[in-house]
């Protein structure tokens, strides 16, 4: 939930009383409380606070938490923030806008009791921070009007968002299809993949070596392609960072490939196949293909939307997996696959601790590439039942 307006709209007021009426469970992350007390920041459209409180709203989320995200929030400066976390966001999600004119403004102002704030901020103050209806795009807010009462706007929140009936959310979990290795692999060239609609939400690709990562040079490309990833698929991979132990890390190897590398990749592994198995026939050699490189067509590493990870030790040394990251079904005897039962124990328990982080990130894995992981594509779509994909096929800019 997110509930923005001018200053004393009454927005802190909401949010106290979203946690009154719901009790445990529900996280206020306040910009008052982030810039002024936290970092002590001017409101700029530079403010180191914008992603902060991105960030804060993210991890509450992934954490099991119901979120209210309140502030004046201006548009201009916060509503890029705003729509991507509404956009990742896979529970319900509603923005409110309190409208309280100028006049109305003051007068609560007036009546607050705090004697040292009201010395501190004037009407002038109030006067110069005022925006008339400073709506996010895209209609993506209800506008809550002047004369809705304090209850009548908390009942109506409660109701929009069903939060009379929930309970607190569960940190992100796998359906049990993703991990029993007991159910058939679903492969990329399932025609149920194909048919997952996109909604393509037009996030931008970003480069995860701006950010942190440590990333492995072996697939590096001369644009620096495969250092990319969609914005929100960067903020879960330094979620699923957080979620392993000291001394372990992630090694980021390949996110963004362009349709025409993906569509060669393809081409070439069929046609080792058809090298290897010349009685097959082309629906055998699709089929195939598509246990180790996904079809041009749905490809996510093409929308942006996965990742190829592995784990290193603190010194940056990659841990004992079963098999080296990118090994086909037939180099590595199949211990590419995820659930493959010829492991040591070493390298069982190392594939756990990259699974868990990942997905308890909000990551669907492919079952024959205990490597690969992908985020709001259509296969991952699929994987949790969702009615479309926000990521579809995008070019670098």
């Amino acid at each position: 939930m997110v509930i923005r307006g001018n200053s004393a709209s009454g927005k802190s007021s909401v949010a106290q009383g979203l946690r009154d009426h719901h009790g445990r469970g529900i996280a206020i992350v306040s910009q008052d409380v982030i810039r002024r007390n936290v970092l002590r920041e001017h409101d700029t459209a530079r403010g180191a606070n914008i992603a902060l409180l991105g960030s804060i709203t993210r991890e509450a989320l992934n954490a099991g938490f119901h979120v209210v995200l309140e502030g004046i929030l201006y548009a201009d400066r916060y509503s890029h923030m705003i729509t991507s976390l509404v956009r990742d966001h896979r529970g319900v999600s509603r923005c409110y806008y309190l409208d309280v004119p100028l006049e109305a403004t003051l007068i609560r102002h007036a009546s607050k009791a705090d004697a040292a704030y009201l010395a501190q901020v004037t009407d002038s103050h109030l006067t110069s921070w005022y925006r008339e209806l400073d709506l996010l795009p895209g209609g993506l807010e209800t506008v809550i009007p002047v004369h809705s009462t304090l209850q009548d706007t908390i009942a109506r929140i409660v109701r929009e968002t069903d939060l009379a009936s929930a309970s607190p959310a569960p940190p992100p979990q796998c359906k049990p299809s993703q991990r029993d290795s007991m159910n058939p692999l679903v492969l990329m060239s399932d025609p149920r993949v194909a048919a997952i609609p996109v909604r393509e939400c037009q996030e931008p690709l970003v480069d995860v070596r701006d950010h942190g990562l440590r990333v492995d040079p072996r697939r590096q490309d001369p644009l620096g392609a495969f250092a990319h990833v969609r914005e929100g698929v960067l903020y879960r991979l330094l979620h699923a960072r957080s979620l392993l132990p000291a001394g372990t890390d992630l090694l980021f190897i390949e996110g963004y490939r362009p349709l025409s590398l993906q569509q060669r990749y393809f081409t070439e592994y069929r046609n080792e196949l058809a090298a290897a198995h010349p009685g097959w026939t082309a629906e055998q050699l699709h089929h195939a293909a598509s246990r180790y490189v996904s079809p041009p067509e749905i490809a996510p590493h093409s929308a942006g939307a996965a990742v190829d990870v592995t784990l290193v030790d603190q010194d940056g040394h990659e841990l004992d997996l079963g098999t080296c990251v990118n090994a086909s079904p037939e180099e590595s005897g199949g211990a590419c696959f995820t659930h493959a039962p010829n492991l040591s124990d070493p390298a069982r328990r190392n594939r756990t601790l990259l699974l868990n982080a990942m997905e308890g990130a909000g990551f669907s894995n492919y079952g024959t590439e205990f490597w690969h992981f992908s985020l709001a594509d259509r296969y991952d779509a699929l994987m949790r039942q969702e009615p479309y994909a926000r990521y579809g096929p995008i070019e670098l800019p």
